[in-house]
């Protein structure tokens, strides 16, 4: 198991937006956490990059404890995110971007941190077709784009992707979703939070139900695809 989150309780001041949650992420897998607006997946990401405090439970990660660790730690440690709304420094070009997101990495020199922005390139042919251009010139797919590369360029063993595909037309939902299972099958393990319920669970190995701040189904993608309340609920009764 790459990621324990354990009996994970986070308020918003009084607000209790996180009650008693527990799962896990398996090293090589995709998880997904699914559920309405405001049923608390993007708190429960940010909880895990370390943006938000924990009141109460905790977050393991290769079996070290880092409920108390600060965000730029666990980034050494291998965890990296691609925000909800993309987060996308409009003012530096496409390449600055990717360099901000290996801030942590002491290698820029190298022939691996080389291989890794190649790597980007050869996910987002687009962004090398873009790579002087302002990050804010772009069109929201490719914003997109920018921010899950971003997040590739810390090399995270575990890459957390909230709502990528939310904004975007249908071709490039299906882009989007293509990409995230070649990254996972090149060997980094995704969290992914997503509303578009359909296309999460076809992708991911395990899943997770979100509703008002607690995980009320959990299974395999396959199963809760077949779950009929999670049909009727997310799926629109149909997958």
């Amino acid at each position: 198991m790459l990621l324990e989150v354990q009996g994970l309780c986070v308020n918003y001041g009084h607000i209790e937006a996180i009650r008693d949650i527990s799962f896990g992420v398996e090293q090589g897998e995709i998880t997904a956490l699914i559920g309405a607006n405001g049923a608390g997946k993007t708190t429960t990401l940010k909880t895990i990059s370390g943006l938000r405090k924990v009141r109460r439970g905790k977050i393991v990660f290769d079996g070290k404890d880092i409920t108390h660790a600060p965000t730029y730690e666990r980034v050494k440690m291998g965890i990296s995110q691609s925000p909800e709304g993309r987060g996308v420094f409009p003012g530096m070009t496409v390449r600055e971007n990717l360099d901000m997101g290996a801030y942590a990495r002491t290698d820029r020199k190298t022939a691996a941190y080389q291989q890794d922005l190649e790597r980007v390139f050869q996910l987002f042919p687009r962004l090398e077709e873009r790579v002087n251009q302002a990050g804010g010139t772009l069109s929201g797919g490719e914003q997109q784009m920018l921010a899950i590369g971003r997040a590739l360029m810390a090399r995270p063993r575990l890459v957390l992707l909230d709502e990528p595909s939310m904004g975007l037309a249908p071709r490039l939902i299906q882009q989007i979703f293509s990409i995230i299972t070649e990254i996972n099958d090149q060997g980094t393990t995704v969290l992914l939070v997503e509303q578009n319920a359909s296309q999460a669970l076809r992708r991911a190995h395990q899943a997770h139900v979100l509703e008002t701040g607690e995980i009320v189904r959990s299974g395999t993608g396959a199963e809760l695809s077949g779950d009929e309340s999670v049909k009727a609920a997310y799926l629109g009764g149909d997958l």
